[in-house]
C-alpha cells in the first residue's frame, strides 16, 4: 500500500508516454506475497525487497528479476489540530510513545521493525494493551483520524494528504526505519509482456521518475 499512489501516478506518466496501457491492483503487502505464492498471475509484482526476495527463494518469482525503486521512511502522525510530540531524537521519540495512550503500527516490514525497537528500548510491557495493529491494507493514517489510535507510525508516504492527520515528522536517523521497495517478474511470462515490463522498469528507474518518487516522500532507490 505505501507504493501504491506514487506507483499510480509513474504508471499514468508511462502510459501517456508510450501508450502501454498497465492494469495495477494495490492491496497489503501480506496479501499481495499471499496471492503470489498461491500461484496468482501477473506480469510484475512491487513489494518490500525481503518479501521479493523470500518468494524468489521460495520459486514463486524469476531469480535475478529484481530491481529496486524507492526507498521509504517511516514518519509519525496526530490527529489533526492535536499537540505534535517532539521527535528530534531517539529519546524524546521513545518518552512520546511512552506518554501515548495507544499507538498504532503497520502488518509491512515497517511495523516489524518497529515492534524491535520497542523491544530494544525495553517498553513492550509498558506498552501493553495500548498497541494497535492496522489490518492488512487498512492505513494507520485512518486510525489516527478517527481517533483510535493517538500516535500513528506508518511510512510517510501513506501518511501525506490524508484528512484528519498531521505528520510531526520523520522518525529521527538513529531510528530510522527504511523500507526498499522492488519489483520482480514471474517465473513464467510471454515475451511480449516481458518486453512492456522490462520497458516499465526502465522506466521507473529512470531519472524522470525521481521528482514524482520525492513528492511522495520517498527517495530513489
Amino acid at each position: 500500500m505505501a507504493t501504491r499512489l506514487v506507483l499510480g501516478d509513474l504508471l499514468r506518466d508511462f502510459e501517456q508516454s508510450t501508450g502501454v496501457s498497465v492494469g495495477m491492483t494495490s492491496v497489503g503487502g501480506v496479501d499481495a506475497a499471499r496471492r503470489i505464492a498461491a500461484g496468482e498471475h501477473f506480469d510484475v509484482v512491487v513489494l518490500a525487497s525481503d518479501a521479493i526476495d523470500k518468494l524468489m527463494s521460495a520459486g514463486r518469482l524469476a531469480a535475478g528479476s529484481r530491481v529496486d525503486l524507492v526507498r521509504s521512511g517511516v514518519a509519525v502522525a496526530v490527529k489533526a489540530s492535536t499537540p505534535l510530540p517532539d521527535l528530534s531524537s531517539e529519546t524524546a521519540v521513545r518518552q512520546a510513545v511512552l506518554a501515548a495512550p495507544t499507538i498504532g503500527y503497520s502488518t509491512g516490514p515497517s511495523g516489524t521493525a518497529l515492534i524491535q525497537l520497542f523491544q530494544r528500548w525495553g517498553i513492550m510491557e509498558t506498552l501493553e494493551g495500548r498497541l494497535v495493529q492496522a489490518r492488512a491494507g487498512v492505513p494507520v493514517a485512518s486510525l489516527v483520524a478517527s481517533g483510535e489510535v493517538a500516535l500513528g507510525f506508518q511510512q510517510l508516504s501513506e501518511l501525506l494528504n490524508v484528512e484528519g492527520i498531521q505528520v510531526a515528522g520523520p522518525l529521527p536517523d538513529a531510528i530510522q526505519i527504511t523500507t526498499t521497495f522492488s519489483a520482480a517478474l514471474p517465473i513464467e511470462i510471454s515475451a511480449a509482456s516481458a518486453k512492456a515490463v522490462h520497458a516499465l522498469l526502465a522506466y521507473l528507474t529512470s531519472p524522470e521518475a525521481d521528482a514524482v518518487k520525492r513528492r511522495h516522500g520517498m527517495s530513489p532507490a
